[in-house]
């Protein structure tokens, strides 16, 4: 079946080339909820979730984080699961909500980025990649009317402004920038609190990765969905950080080495308590 007509024109958008002329390619289109008893859609609706992802602002950039736990109702499904994707050279996307379509788009994003760039020959601005992710999360919408919800926040450094962005999004497509930091997800609240207590502005690398990596580690004490630091296993969470020299993986020697500095300090509060 061949996937151009002679009247189609797409543009630069492999989203819109989906969208124009295999619908049914398209992550949102391979589920049909018409159709299904209750008890087969509310085990559709409890299909893995992932919880809790973050994003804040430092003095070189952004970093973007995530843990690493999903959960399929009242139990986990999975403790090693990916919520934090490359986007681009120079910008990552996380997001929380249900796995599967949460997974597709973050590789449909990423595809579509790729595809701009080969037929246009220049990367789209941060804003324009902004503005294209809050396209794919409008057309998810039906689906999330139905439960099936997908939560994205999107950071990447603006070469051109020299610094780091943060964008939140809800469930309509609607685009937020946040100008310090963000967290969403089962536990984005307690995340969020533990942020407001330490961020500040000028943060190091190394202050902004603890800030987050404490943020997690404390929505996991208080939210069930949230998995935290596991020395047994050997799962940690994941971290990216973009900078003008483009996107860098945190290694996970070194996100282990800061959460275990972490939990010390506070079982020396403890006992000095």
């Amino acid at each position: 079946m061949p996937l151009l007509s002679d009247f189609m024109d797409p543009g630069s958008s492999f989203f819109d080339l989906l969208r124009q002329s295999r619908s049914d390619l398209l992550p949102q289109m391979q589920i049909k909820l018409e159709g299904l008893s209750q008890a087969e859609t509310r085990e559709l609706k409890e299909s893995p979730h992932g919880t809790t992802i973050l994003a804040l602002r430092y003095r070189d950039g952004a970093i973007i984080a995530g843990d690493r736990r999903a959960t399929e109702g009242f139990q986990i499904s999975s403790r090693r699961i990916e919520k934090v994707f490359k986007a681009d050279d120079h910008s990552a996307i996380a997001i929380a909500g249900v796995a599967g379509p949460c997974i597709e788009m973050a590789k449909l994003f990423e595809v579509e980025l790729s595809h701009y760039e080969k037929l246009e020959g220049v990367t789209l601005s941060l804003e324009g990649k902004a503005n294209k992710l809050s396209q794919m999360v409008k057309a998810n919408l039906p689906m999330a009317m139905q439960g099936l919800v997908v939560i994205p926040i999107f950071v990447g450094y603006d070469v051109r402004g020299g610094r780091g962005k943060i964008f939140k999004y809800d469930v309509t497509g609607g685009r937020y920038e946040e100008t310090d930091y963000y967290a969403t997800g089962s536990g984005g609240k307690d995340a969020r609190s533990t942020m407001k207590k330490l961020y500040r502005s000028g943060l190091t690398e190394e202050e902004a990765i603890a800030v987050g990596l404490e943020a997690l580690i404390d929505a996991a004490e208080e939210d069930v969905g949230t998995g935290g630091p596991d020395f047994v296993r050997g799962v940690f969470p994941t971290v990216k950080l973009a900078v003008m020299t483009g996107l860098q993986d945190v290694p996970e020697a070194r996100i282990r080495e800061i959460c275990q500095a972490i939990i010390d300090r506070r079982r020396e509060v403890e006992r000095g308590a």
